[in-house]
């Protein structure tokens, strides 16, 4: 979700195999630069393999051209990496947030299991509670939040959209994203 000169990414932390929970700590958002995250959800062996594979492509790229990423590039190279086996596809729906360029404009990006980008003016949502997030986010959002505001918007969002899916939840961590740090929360929601 963007804000005013920030942008926050949350997840759920539950690990599961369809209703069968293995895990409560499971990492969905990663660090890829330090203005960028990228949030993976879906099958877990894909999700670390898309994740090894960006970090190749990330260290390859700063090896090359002398300089980070920008989320822009991220998301384009997470869009080609889903493409390239678009007929045995990875099942995974990456969110990519961060700061884009010098002026560090709020950047948010997802997709779909093939690589087709969708960027918002406001908020994206992946994952099996996405319509309850969508609904959650249409209601609560308000442009130019500041951090704290929208901490607290995406926190309630993301903890009541997991109550009402019975395949997700068990906690959740919040990363907030500004041009001066990174803070990163974590949320104890239900555990049943």
């Amino acid at each position: 979700m963007k804000g005013k000169n920030c942008v926050v990414i949350g997840s759920d932390t539950r690990y599961g195999l369809q209703a069968q929970t293995i895990a409560t700590d499971f990492p969905k958002t990663f660090k890829m630069t330090d203005q960028c995250y990228v949030g993976l959800v879906g099958l877990a062996t894909d999700v670390q393999t898309i994740r090894e594979r960006l970090q190749f492509r990330l260290k390859l790229y700063s090896l090359k051209e002398e300089r980070e990423m920008e989320p822009v590039v991220v998301g384009n190279v997470i869009s080609s990496i889903l493409y390239e086996r678009r007929f045995g596809p990875y099942f995974v729906e990456p969110v990519v947030a961060g700061l884009q360029g010098p002026e560090k404009k709020p950047y948010i990006c997802a997709m779909d299991l093939i690589g087709a980008p969708v960027f918002a003016d406001d908020f994206v949502v992946s994952g099996t509670s996405a319509q309850a997030l969508y609904g959650l986010a249409e209601t609560l959002y308000k442009p130019d939040m500041d951090e704290e505001d929208l901490f607290e918007t995406v926190s309630q969002c993301l903890l009541a959209a997991v109550n009402r899916d019975a395949v997700s939840g068990w906690g959740a961590s919040v990363t907030i994203i500004t041009p001066d740090r990174i803070i990163t929360r974590t949320l104890k929601g239900r555990h049943d």
